[in-house]
């Protein structure tokens, strides 16, 4: 083997080292660090809503008992209405471990607390969540989710929005997102995961 061709296999098993020592530090320091700042960011902030029990819907909320969130709106076509399907069948599988779950409007101007209580009524565990045009911003900023008005032809509007249902402990932690139409099974063993904690 020549010098130069040594060099190269010394410098290879170096790069393959030092790749080898910044996934270990990944692993071991940087993403938990990572993931813990991010749980901390989420959720978050100076919103006052109304639920359809008509209690406040703070950060303050989410404290005490496990809880879900979800963000869409009374007129969405597909994607609550699905959401809400799949939130009933997780609350079903988990029987006696169901969770509160929240379903915060995107849209103010046409949800009052009455019409979400009638769309949620039927999915067990699920309030509605209402407020100003200003202090829903506030939610959505807080939650770090997209929502966006979006014009029509007929000059009536839809919302486009964020679909992921977020999870947060019972410190009121942010644990993880169940994803849109995500695996039944799947989405359950998160749930009880985060109820373990």
């Amino acid at each position: 083997m020549t010098i130069q061709r040594k060099h190269l296999v010394i410098g290879g098993l170096w790069g393959l080292a030092l790749l080898a020592l910044i996934a270990m530090a990944w692993v071991r320091v940087i993403g938990p660090k990572f993931e813990a700042g991010l749980a901390d960011t989420i959720g978050p902030g100076d919103y006052h809503l109304t639920t359809t029990g008509g209690e406040p819907f703070t950060e303050a909320t989410l404290q005490g008992s496990p809880s879900a969130v979800f963000f869409g709106f009374t007129h969405c076509p597909e994607v609550c209405p699905t959401s809400l399907g799949d939130i009933a069948a997780f609350q079903e599988e988990l029987g006696d471990e169901q969770i509160r779950v929240f379903f915060v409007t995107v849209d103010p101007e046409r949800d009052t607390v009455d019409q979400l209580r009638d769309y949620v009524g039927w999915a067990p565990g699920v309030q509605g969540v209402s407020g100003s045009r200003e202090e829903i911003d506030k939610a959505i900023k807080a939650f770090r989710i997209y929502a966006r008005k979006v014009p029509l032809e007929d000059g009536s509007y839809t919302m486009d929005h964020s679909a992921n249902i977020l999870l947060f402990d019972r410190k009121g932690r942010f644990f993880e997102p169940i994803g849109y139409q995500e695996d039944l099974d799947r989405a359950v063993a998160k749930i009880r995961r985060m109820n373990a904690i």
